[in-house]
């Protein structure tokens, strides 16, 4: 049981930076900022999880079937993640590249105390065990300031496939599209440093600051940090509704706005941006339909286009009525990983990119976000982010980009390097 209790907030925007640095005293963590994007089916201007009553940490055999289990025994709120190779519970696949970051391939956690900020409304969640800390905790966090940590150290950036290896494997991908293999594929490469020290919540703020994406997240276990800049939600379950929107297009943004909306233009009427998502979208269709009401998907937007701060995106919208004898977790199994960081058809394209990439996805291309207790959720695509292994002095982020019968690996290559521009920005800042 939790206690609910409302707070009238005058300035939403000082408090968000005051729940985030207040929260990172804990052990589990999990901030959400839709950064003003209401409109964009966010529920929240911005939510925080902390503190794990329970938790479920495993690996991917059987992670599914635990993760139903835990979210229909505990019926409570849920916050945490699912990674990309849970693609090996579902489909007969496997992931032996190389892992700098080792984080576990699922985790979820029932959080103690969550705070949901809704315009100038604060909804405070505490488990009644700890509902009479409210006070205090309060008082703490409208007095929370943020200490700057001066003369942080740079990391040394490395790129794990180099340029001229880039485009031979996308080349090698190409055949295999050229064959019929697979229509659409989605290659990720890598960039990493290693013996690294950094603030993770000085570089989130950096990040979303500079990106200010609908789907922000902060993620802490102990000492697995990621800092997500995404743009884009894999899936949402509203009652019997489920909405996906995956992003697949983009284009550079420009200071001059006639060049900007040019690049905006551009996109639009690029063809083989148009395919590479009109593809994706008829395979989420294609997903959702299995546990889809009969003839209830439908495409409520198609290659629709979005600006953010860094990029223009193209984004189609999707949705479904769940047919009732499907569980939440039903949902997020026969969907996931999502088509839009995958390909299709999307069992060939894992096995083919799985031989081309040369770093383990995990939490990469996975997804992060909560299940409320009447089994609703919303899941990020787990993209433009950051992930730190904070005891191995490890970071790491990953970009890629859809390869089409239409690509050239050249401009292949570019797009990834647009795509890792605010990573890299925010990890060569010193302070």
């Amino acid at each position: 049981m939790r206690t609910k209790i409302l707070k009238d907030i005058q300035d939403p925007i000082l408090l968000k930076k005051q729940l985030l640095i207040w929260s990172q005293q804990f052990r589990e963590v999990v901030f959400m900022d839709s950064n003003g994007y209401r409109q964009n089916y966010s529920s929240y201007d911005c939510v925080l999880a902390i503190d794990a009553f329970t938790s479920l940490k495993t690996d991917y055999h059987n992670a599914f079937e635990d993760l139903k289990q835990y979210q229909q025994t505990i019926k409570d709120w849920l916050f945490g993640y699912l990674s990309y190779d849970l693609k090996n519970d579902i489909e007969v696949l496997n992931s032996n590249n190389f892992d700098g970051l080792e984080f576990p391939d699922l985790f979820f956690f029932q959080p103690k105390k969550i705070f949901i900020l809704k315009g100038n409304q604060l909804e405070i969640h505490y488990l009644t065990m700890c509902d009479d800390e409210v006070s205090t905790d309060y008082e703490e966090i409208i007095n929370s300031e943020y200490q700057v940590i001066k003369n942080q150290e740079i990391p040394i950036i490395q790129q794990r496939i180099s340029k001229e290896n880039y485009l031979e494997k996308a080349s090698k991908i190409l055949e295999h599209i050229h064959r019929g293999d697979i229509y659409e594929a989605n290659f990720c490469m890598e960039f990493f440093a290693e013996n690294t020290v950094i603030n993770p919540l000085e570089k989130f703020q950096k990040l979303n600051e500079i990106s200010k994406p609908p789907l922000a997240v902060f993620f802490k276990n102990n000492k697995h940090f990621l800092l997500s800049a995404s743009p884009e939600r894999y899936l949402k379950k509203i009652g019997e509704q489920l909405i996906s929107q995956p992003i697949k297009g983009t284009a550079k943004r420009f200071i001059d706005p006639i060049e900007d909306e040019k690049s905006k233009n551009d996109l639009v009427e690029d063809p083989k941006e148009r395919t590479e998502n009109i593809m994706i979208t008829d395979l989420v269709r294609n997903d959702l339909s299995k546990t889809a009401q009969k003839g209830s998907v439908k495409v409520e937007e198609l290659c629709g286009i979005y600006s953010f701060e860094q990029v223009h995106q193209m984004i189609s919208t999707i949705t479904s009525n769940i047919n009732a004898q499907y569980s939440a977790v039903d949902v997020i199994k026969t969907t996931f990983p999502m088509g839009s960081m995958t390909g299709t058809p999307k069992v060939s394209v894992m096995h083919i990119v799985e031989e081309m990439e040369e770093t383990k996805r995990g939490l990469y291309s996975g997804a992060v976000g909560y299940f409320t207790p009447n089994s609703d959720f919303d899941f990020n695509v787990v993209i433009r982010s950051i992930l730190y292994n904070q005891e191995k002095k490890y970071v790491s982020f990953s970009v890629g980009s859809a390869i089409t019968s239409r690509s050239f690996p050249e401009n292949e290559y570019e797009e990834c390097l647009l795509k890792a521009k605010a990573m890299l920005e925010v990890l060569s800042e010193s302070k």
